[in-house]
Formats: structure tokens, sequence, C-alpha cells
């Protein structure tokens, strides 16, 4: 039911066949006036045509935030360091984004005196959870409009319909035809819908936009060397850099030899299965990088449980809980860990692939060449402690034989 009362809301808006055709259904069911707030998170060339757009729908106030370096050191590091991956598989370049977005959202409707904030997120999604989970636990009183929830358009073509009868431009692809559903940042670009919704169809070559296709990427492997300084990236190849900057430098590299695509099934949090492509190229290289400096500075039963919490940990991100009590007590635990994650690593990129060529820490090595080698290791263990070791290990598993 639509409260009246509401005047002034603030839109998260990218420009994109949703969120402006939001615009103008606000302005016309809920009579409002309605504020654009576009995040650039190095989505890449639609800050811009948001900002275009958004003027071309009437709206009275424009915000655009360079977040980029916010949203790479206090939310991807800080993710990354639990080397999170949902489902054993997706590095969350979506869910990550929403608690940053939702953040902006609700300190912009306190600056403009707003009474309502507003997003496009689909009933059927996971976005809608993850941006109101968040927005509710920085203001309890926030209120919240969800067009997907209330409004009759629950199809594409009666999206494009009330685009076209409301002369609202939207963007095609390069065979006039609507765009997959998009989602790009910093961290990735994702697709879904159209020929997606087949699990048995293959994605078209053409869908892809950041990286090369592995058939087409570079003949000669290329090797760069990171380090690591408490478990984040800080330097490519020698040359400090920024967070976003080094993510960014990955990006390229990584789509330069078609590194990071992904499809998969996902399960998603309102309770059905969806099938989702993604581009992560600078990600991808820092995850494998990071478990590899990880290797040779984390303690074992350390580096075992920090395993064991990491599906626990994405679990919490992928389902919107980034503001809530259980993650921040996780981080706690995480950003200790990474202490000693300090050192370099060396690896080849090749046509998809990422190799592991080298991995050293000064300071921090638990890694001990004479306690490892074949060879003569000068006193350093004693083969003999093995026996007792391995009896009392075995005491259990004889009892349960006599059993």
């Amino acid at each position: 039911m639509k409260d009246k009362n509401i005047k002034k809301v603030v839109l998260a808006y990218s420009g994109g066949l949703d969120t402006s055709i939001i615009v103008k259904w606000l302005q016309v069911n809920y009579k409002c006036e309605v504020i654009t707030y576009t995040a650039d998170l190095g989505q890449k060339g639609e800050i811009e045509s948001a900002k275009k757009k958004a003027k071309e729908l009437g709206v009275s106030q424009i915000f655009l935030d360079d977040l980029k370096e916010e949203f790479t050191k206090d939310f991807i590091f800080p993710m990354f360091r639990a080397n999170a991956l949902y489902e054993e598989q997706y590095l969350l370049g979506t869910a990550i984004a929403r608690p940053l977005i939702s953040k902006k959202l609700v300190e912009i409707a306190a600056k403009c005196n707003a009474d309502a904030i507003s997003h496009g997120a689909t009933g059927k999604g996971n976005d809608q959870v993850r941006f109101e989970l968040s927005a509710y636990s920085l203001n309890p009183k926030i209120k919240i409009i969800a067009p997907w929830r209330e409004w009759d358009l629950n199809s594409r073509d009666k999206l494009l319909s009330y685009a076209a009868e409301n002369n609202i431009p939207i963007d095609m692809d390069k065979k006039n035809a609507p765009p997959y559903s998009m989602d790009a940042n910093l961290l990735h670009i994702s697709y879904e819908g159209k020929v997606l919704e087949d699990p048995w169809a293959s994605p078209p070559e053409s869908m892809w936009r950041w990286t090369t296709a592995p058939h087409n990427a570079p003949d000669k492997a290329q090797e760069i060397e990171i380090e690591f300084c408490e478990g984040d990236p800080v330097a490519l190849n020698g040359k400090k850099m920024s967070p976003a900057i080094i993510l960014e430098a990955l990006n390229n590299l990584g789509a330069k030899h078609a590194i990071g695509r992904l499809d998969i099934i996902e399960n998603r949090y309102v309770g059905m299965k969806s099938r989702g492509c993604y581009e992560t190229p600078g990600g991808t290289i820092i995850l494998h990088s990071r478990r590899a400096i990880e290797s040779v500075t984390l303690d074992r039963e350390v580096a075992h449980l920090k395993t064991e919490l990491m599906p626990k940990y994405a679990n919490i991100i992928y389902n919107g809980f980034w503001w809530s009590p259980e993650r921040e007590n996780l981080q706690t635990f995480i950003d200790a860990t990474q202490k000693t994650v300090n050192g370099f690593v060396r690896l080849s990129l090749y046509k998809g692939n990422i190799i592991i060529e080298g991995r050293k820490s000064e300071n921090n090595s638990l890694y001990k060449e004479n306690l490892a080698t074949f060879d003569d290791d000068k006193g350093s263990y004693d083969h003999k402690d093995a026996q007792g070791f391995i009896a009392l290990n075995a005491l259990r598993l004889k009892n349960k034989l006599k059993n």
C-alpha cells in the first residue's frame, strides 16, 4: 500500500532499464520528488550516461560519488582476507557492493530530508534483501519503496512497453535488442536473463564484455609479482599502488589473458536457483595469489579454521548481512589472522590459467627448508619421534576394531 506522506525519495540509480522506468513510475504513482544517487564503483562508462538520463527524466537532484577506493579498501579487500567464495565459486561481486550503496542512500536521505529510499531490485532476487537489510541496519526507521513488489510491470516486455509509452530512452545491445540484466563494478560484471535462462545453452561469445576468449588470448604467458601486506595486495611488479588502482591493473592483465570467466547455477537466498555468468579477472588473480602467500605465513590450525569459517562468512555477505554483528565479529578474527600475511607471490597468466611460480615472506614464513628437505636435515628432526606419534593416534582405531 502506497504511503501518501512520501514526498521525496532517494533512488539508487544505475541508468539502466529498471531504474530509469522507476524514476517515472515514482513521479506518477507517488507524485513525489525523485533524487537519484549513482555510485561510481568502477563500472566504466555508465556514470555520465546515468547523469544525462536522470536529467532527461526530470530528476530534481542528482548525486554522483566516486567510491572506487572506499569500495576496494573497506569492502572488497576485507572480504578477500577471508578468501570468500559463495558455494565455492562465486566471488560475490554484486553482493559486496550493496552494503556500501545502501550506506550512501541512507546518508543522502538524511542530508536531503527525504521520506524514503528506493531501489530497482526485483521481487525474485537477492538484491532486495541486501539493500533493505543494510538500510535497516543503519537506520531502523528508514522507509523503503520497492517498485517490483508493487507494480504490475513484471516482465521485460511490459517494462519495454512502459518505456516506449513514456519516452524513456533504453540502451540496446549491438543487435539492437535489450541487453542482458547486468551489474558491473570494479570487482566484476555479471549477466543474467535472455538465453542464460536455459541452463543447457552456452553463453554466446558476444555476451562477454571484459575478458578475451581463451583461444584468442596471447600465446605467451605473462609473469607478474604481487606484494602483500597484512593480507592485502599493495604492489604490482614492484610498484606500490592504492587498492582501487591495483585491482584495476589486475583486471586489465586478467582480461587480456582470459582470466576470471564463470558460468554457474547458484542458490538464491529467496529460495530459487538462478544462472549467472561473471567476469572477475583481477579478483580471481588476487584469490589465487592470496592463497599462495597464506600457505607459507599462516599456522596450520589457523589456516584450517579460517577455511572452515569461509563458507559461513560468504553466506553472510551473499545473504545481505554485511552490517550484522556476526559478520563484524568474524571480520575481527579474520583480520587478526592476516597480521603475518606479508610477502611476495610470483605467478604466470596464460589462456585462462593462473600458475603460481613462487612465494616468499622474509620475516613471516613458517616454511623451514631444513625441516621439509629430503636431504640431510642436520638433526633438526628426529624420525624416530614419528613412531610414538603414530602409535598414539592409532589407539582408538585399534580399539574400534576390537569392538
